[in-house]
């Protein structure tokens, strides 16, 4: 059975377009118009091993605030269409990723309760602009990005910072974390007989 979405969302800020293969190979053809923000998709794609393709055009000239909410609202939602009605999942998923002095923890349940816990941000993380020339990440977006996402996939998702000092290398990690945590949970168990779950649906 083929684990595939496609979805648009369209509105008076943004364009976007996102398709994805929960049984690829980590194939990324992202363009979102802030650079950094590709960056990341590309290294989701890449460690989840989800096949995934976005394309968006948004309001960058006022910030990449628009675009970045928009496409993670069009991922969340994908992600959902894609794993359809649960059958067969692990459903848990947990990882630690390091990038040198950094080290984040995720942790998602697909549990079909929407929401996100992220800690351990230093302080000072919201204010960061990340990205070289065009149109700067802020720091603040992974949180949004984590909690517009999983509330559209409907998963519960717990992200935690250990350690890091390089903005740069902090959101990386996240971003990892994250990809190793949904390459779990969405991997098929062979010894999973249904919905994994009690109540006979997620």
């Amino acid at each position: 059975m083929s684990r595939t979405a496609t979805l648009k969302r369209a509105t008076k800020e943004t364009n976007v377009e996102v398709s994805l293969d929960l049984d690829g190979t980590g194939r990324a053809r992202v363009a979102t118009g802030v650079g950094f923000f590709d960056h990341m998709l590309t290294a989701l794609a890449k460690h989840s091993l989800i096949d995934l393709d976005v394309q968006a055009v948004g309001d960058v000239g006022i910030d990449g605030h628009h675009t970045i909410e928009d496409v993670a609202i069009t991922i969340g939602q994908a992600l959902d269409q894609a794993l359809g009605d649960r059958a067969g999942i692990a459903r848990f998923g947990e990882a630690s990723v390091p990038l040198d002095e950094a080290l984040a923890r995720c942790v998602i349940d697909i549990s079909g309760r929407g929401g996100a816990w992220c800690t351990g941000e230093p302080d000072g993380m919201a204010t960061v602009r990340i990205g070289g020339e065009g149109v700067p990440y802020a720091g603040s977006m992974t949180a949004h990005v984590m909690a517009s996402l999983a509330e559209n996939a409907k998963l519960t998702l717990h992200m935690t910072v250990l350690a890091g000092r390089d903005p740069h290398h902090i959101v990386e990690a996240q971003y990892k974390a994250l990809a190793r945590a949904l390459r779990a949970a969405v991997a098929p168990d062979g010894r999973v007989a249904g919905v994994p779950s009690t109540k006979g649906s997620l």
